[in-house]
């Protein structure tokens, strides 16, 4: 039976942040130029002396070194976070010390042969097990929670998936109990990511006023948290209690409506008038395309999306003609994303048929709302009406011409995706959620300070406290 082969990505270590103490040099000598009396420096030296000694044995000693692991299973690839920290009352974590790597393709791509899943995650535990010391492998517990991509699968290759993972895991060296190893609802996923945000904000245990809202743009699915004290429908709304603080959350996981499986599902939507049409006529069939810059064609073959979570169930071939149209896309993409709102019960459904409240607050926009802001170089206040602008240039480019040659150092899957997503983002944040086009509360960005705004993150702060 053949495997999917994992490929692994580092990513740079964290950087850890530190306080600069003021120099006891720089207090000295104002000490010496308030005297020129010999004296009277000798004293003053000495009570300084005295007064730094004692106060350094008033300050709690940090405690040794512990580490943490977790396994973000997403749809694009399995991430290991080797979290260091010093334990406590109050959880220090020490950045430069922090390290993480990818592997792909994520645990979804193994629907065909859920036995192999767990083969995926072995170069993770290698490199974690290269950056915990031996002594510490036993204190050191590892956890693996799967998002959107597994739980797009149906429950039974979903859970031999997750088996083939604990298999791996209960020999890995580490600390680990089966039921550390689970898929997590898209709304704890999204409760995590904020308290990663909040965390690294220096939010997090303050006034709600002072949070920080996320919106995470994955490859299958999104997710909206923030906290707020309007009144909301219960399943919508979730208490979560930090130190002696208790928060009223919005959150919510919209499954399907990630970047990838929205490019997947849109290009159904274009496709559906060529299924009425007779078996002998497909072949030949052609639909139109605007969200992929002209001058690009299937017919010389399939392109491979980067971590697509969808395999293709139709039995025949569609040719998109590509035409590059961002109004046109944008229209296509509103109705995508308004799709299901006749089910709605609520007095507002922005999205689907999901309840939304007004996103008032401030709020970070995350994932791929990052990568394709920084793909055209745009900064993150006040963007939409920029990316509006550079992505009417991108789509009404010519494929062959311009944009191949422009962009060489991208893999063509991952190039062609960038039209899409740049009508993506504006359809889903102004035509969709109302946010205007000039809106300043809303900052795109991947780290904060150094900390990567990451849910795994929030995941391992949340079981620790």
């Amino acid at each position: 039976m053949c495997r999917t082969k994992a490929r692994v990505e580092p990513r740079a270590q964290a950087l850890e942040q530190t306080l600069t103490p003021t120099p006891a040099s720089k207090m000295v000598a104002q000490r010496q130029r308030s005297s020129s009396c010999s004296s009277r420096r000798h004293l003053a030296g000495s009570l300084m002396f005295l007064a730094t000694t004692a106060f350094a044995l008033l300050l709690p000693r940090s405690s040794p070194l512990s580490y943490g692991i977790v396994i973000d299973a997403g749809s694009t690839g399995s991430r290991v976070h080797v979290i260091t920290y010093h334990a406590g009352a109050l959880l220090q974590l020490d950045w430069s010390r922090t390290s993480s790597l990818k592997a792909t393709p994520g645990l979804s791509s193994f629907a065909a042969d859920p036995g192999s899943g767990g083969l995926s995650i072995a170069p993770l535990l290698e490199f974690a097990r290269r950056h915990v010391p031996r002594d510490s492998w036993v204190h050191t517990e590892v956890r693996l929670m799967a998002t959107a991509g597994v739980r797009l699968l149906d429950v039974t290759t979903a859970e031999a998936i997750m088996e083939s993972c604990r298999e791996l895991l209960r020999g890995s060296g580490f600390r680990f109990q089966d039921q550390w190893a689970t898929m997590i609802s898209g709304a704890d996923e999204g409760i995590y990511a904020w308290v990663a945000a909040n965390y690294a904000l220096g939010t997090l245990g303050g006034a709600r006023q002072d949070t920080t809202g996320i919106i995470e743009l994955g490859g299958a699915s999104i997710q909206i948290t923030f906290a707020t004290d309007k009144p909301m429908p219960p399943e919508f709304s979730h208490v979560f209690k930090f130190g002696d603080i208790t928060y009223n959350l919005y959150s919510h996981s919209f499954l399907h409506l990630g970047q990838n499986v929205a490019y997947e599902s849109l290009h159904d939507l274009l496709s559906t008038p060529l299924k009425s049409m007779s078996t002998h006529l497909i072949h030949q069939a052609t639909y139109r395309d605007p969200c992929t810059p002209r001058g690009f064609s299937r017919m010389a073959g399939p392109v491979k999306l980067p971590a697509s979570v969808l395999e293709s169930k139709a039995d025949y071939k569609h040719f998109a003609h590509a035409v590059g149209n961002f109004s046109e896309c944008r229209s296509v993409v509103r109705t995508l994303l308004q799709k299901g709102q006749e089910e709605c019960i609520y007095h507002d459904c922005r999205l689907g048929a999901a309840f939304v409240p007004d996103l008032e607050e401030k709020f970070l926009a995350t994932e791929n709302f990052y990568h394709t802001l920084k793909f055209f170089g745009l900064r993150s206040k006040s963007f939409l009406s920029d990316l509006m602008l550079a992505g009417e240039q991108f789509c009404h480019g010519d494929w062959s011409s311009n944009i191949k040659r422009k962009y060489r150092s991208f893999n063509k899957g991952e190039l062609l995706l960038f039209c899409f997503s740049s009508v993506y983002i504006v359809a889903l944040l102004h035509d969709t959620l109302k946010v205007p086009m000039d809106h300043k509360n809303i900052d795109v960005t991947n780290q904060i300070r150094g900390v990567p705004v990451d849910w795994a993150l929030g995941a391992f702060i949340v079981q620790k406290n």
